[in-house]
C-alpha cells in the first residue's frame, strides 16, 4: 500500500465512507485534532515509568481512534457506517471517571488555580490537555450542526479532567511544586 495517493493534492479527502469534502471541513478537523490528541498522549507516555499510568494512556489511545473513527464516518456517512463503528460507550467515560476519583484521593484539595507546569512530564500533560480541549471546541461545533454520538463530547470532557488531575498525580510524584495562579491586583 503506498502511502501518499495524491487524492488529497487539491485541498480536499476523503471520509470513511466516500465521500469528499475538504481539508478544513469541520469533521476532517475534528478527527485531526483528535489525532493530534493522541500523539500528545503518546509523548507523554513515552516519558511516564509508572506501569499503570502507561497502561491506562493506551487504553485512552485506543478509544481516541474510535472516537476519531465516528467523526471521519461524517454526517451523510455515519448512519450507514455506525453498524460497522465502534462506539464510545458509558463504559469508557466511567473508566475515566474512575481513574480521576482514585487519583484525587492521593491529592491535597485545590484552592486555586494551577499554573501549567513544574516538572517536563506534567507540562506534557497539560499540553495533551489543552489539544483535548480543542477537540472539545471542535466537536461542540459538530455537534450543534449535526447529530452525533453524545458521549463523544463528554468522553472527551472527561478526558481532559482526566489529564488535569493526572497532571497533579505526575508533580506529586516527582516532588515538583505546583504554583498557584494569584490574580494581579490592579493599581
Amino acid at each position: 500500500m503506498k502511502i501518499y495517493t495524491k487524492t488529497g493534492d487539491k485541498g480536499n479527502t476523503a471520509l470513511y465512507g466516500g465521500s469528499r469534502v475538504q481539508k478544513h471541513n469541520l469533521f476532517v478537523e475534528a478527527y485531526g485534532t483528535v489525532d493530534e490528541l493522541n500523539a500528545n498522549i503518546g509523548l507523554l507516555r513515552d516519558h511516564l515509568n509508572d506501569a499503570a499510568q502507561i497502561k491506562s494512556l493506551i487504553s485512552i489511545q485506543k478509544v481516541l481512534f474510535d472516537l476519531g473513527a465516528q467523526l471521519a464516518s461524517g454526517p451523510v456517512n455515519k448512519e450507514k457506517n455506525k453498524s460497522r463503528l465502534p462506539q464510545i460507550k458509558n463504559s469508557t467515560i466511567e473508566f475515566l471517571e474512575t481513574e480521576i476519583d482514585e487519583m484525587n484521593i492521593l491529592l491535597s484539595p485545590m484552592t486555586h488555580f494551577i499554573l501549567p507546569g513544574g516538572h517536563l512530564i506534567v507540562s506534557h500533560c497539560h499540553i495533551a490537555r489543552c489539544v483535548c480541549r480543542r477537540a472539545e471546541r471542535r466537536v461542540s461545533q459538530i455537534a450543534e450542526l449535526h447529530d452525533i454520538n453524545s458521549n463523544i463530547l463528554i468522553y472527551l470532557n472527561r478526558l481532559s479532567d482526566y489529564l488535569f488531575v493526572l497532571a497533579r498525580l505526575i508533580a506529586k510524584q516527582h516532588k515538583a511544586e505546583e504554583l498557584k495562579w494569584i490574580p494581579s491586583k490592579n493599581e
